[in-house]
């Protein structure tokens, strides 16, 4: 599998956010989008943090404190964020998610996202390849 890269299976239509976004929005396009994740990206398209449906969990805590639901996703997401380069092989990426708690990974190349690659798309590409062998 070393000769396939992350870039062969990676998902490229992503939902993304900006820091500015409310939280109330990222929250309905999550549910909307049956999402669990997503990058938020600058005006350039650089990831600036990643944003989860645990990271949304603190606005359900802050309401129930404060009774304020209102914020900016900047101030939940998460950052730095463990990327992968574009060139990464999958078995490589396969040992780093089997060693981490990480269920995806933002794909960056020259600083910009370009993708994202989740344990599915290992997953995928390792049965294709058992099925590629197969046909030989």
């Amino acid at each position: 599998m070393k000769s396939v890269r992350v870039t062969d299976y990676m998902a490229t239509q992503l939902v993304t956010f900006k820091p500015t976004d409310t939280v109330f929005d990222a929250m309905h396009a999550f549910l909307t989008r049956k999402i669990s994740g997503a990058p938020v990206v600058d005006d350039q398209g650089r990831l600036v943090g990643i944003l989860s449906e645990t990271d949304l969990m603190q606005v359900v805590i802050q309401d129930s404190y404060y009774n304020e639901s209102v914020g900016i996703v900047g101030d939940f997401m998460k950052y730095p964020v463990d990327t992968v380069s574009a060139d990464e092989d999958i078995y490589s990426l396969a040992q780093r998610f089997s060693t981490g708690h990480r269920h995806r990974f933002p794909v960056l190349r020259d600083g910009r996202l370009i993708g994202q690659i989740s344990r599915r798309d290992v997953l995928r590409a390792a049965i294709d390849m058992v099925e590629r062998k197969r046909q030989r």
